[in-house]
């Protein structure tokens, strides 16, 4: 196996990360911003989602806004750069996934994370404009959007709340 190197930006105590359980039961892991480190982060998620209890469905939804949220982040964030760090933390309470996403890439435009964007879906598929579905999606399947800019670093956080999806018909 090859060793990654990546640059980090933070303090030295941010660096250390035990193992991907957090002391509060959930999920904390720090991870290059490269599509393959996503892809591992993501199976990470899901691995430990599982291991919180959380049935397949719900696994299921929260790797679905993850996948999205942090394909953004490689994608927008880092566009001037490509590389960086992503700090995932997620954590159980009550019926709800509470998730929060650092990053050391640009900021977001607006100093706000953006608002639904809508489409005419009734357009044949090859007619629908590239991009643009997956604040969509983030914001349709979370409660408590916010996000901040803290000096150099992003934070987004947001809840997946499964009582609401598990209480549709």
């Amino acid at each position: 196996m090859r060793a990654e190197a990546f640059a980090f930006t933070g303090r030295a105590r941010d660096r250390h990360v035990p193992g991907r359980m957090a002391g509060n039961g959930g999920l904390h892991i720090i991870f290059p911003t490269t599509p393959d480190a996503v892809r591992r982060a993501l199976a990470t998620a899901v691995d430990t989602l599982e291991a919180l209890g959380l049935d397949p469905d719900n696994v299921d939804l929260s790797e679905l806004v993850l996948a999205e949220v942090l394909n953004n982040v490689v994608e927008h964030a880092f566009a001037d750069r490509g590389h960086g760090v992503v700090e995932l933390e997620a954590w159980r309470a009550g019926g709800a996934l509470l998730v929060r996403i650092r990053d050391d890439g640009m900021p977001m435009p607006g100093g706000e994370a953006p608002p639904v964007g809508r489409h005419d879906l009734t357009r044949e598929g090859t007619e629908l404009p590239e991009g643009g579905f997956g604040w969509g999606i983030i914001r349709e399947l979370t409660r408590d959007v916010r996000y901040r800019r803290d000096g150099a670093r992003n934070e987004l956080s947001f809840a997946v709340d499964f009582a609401e999806f598990d209480a549709a018909p």
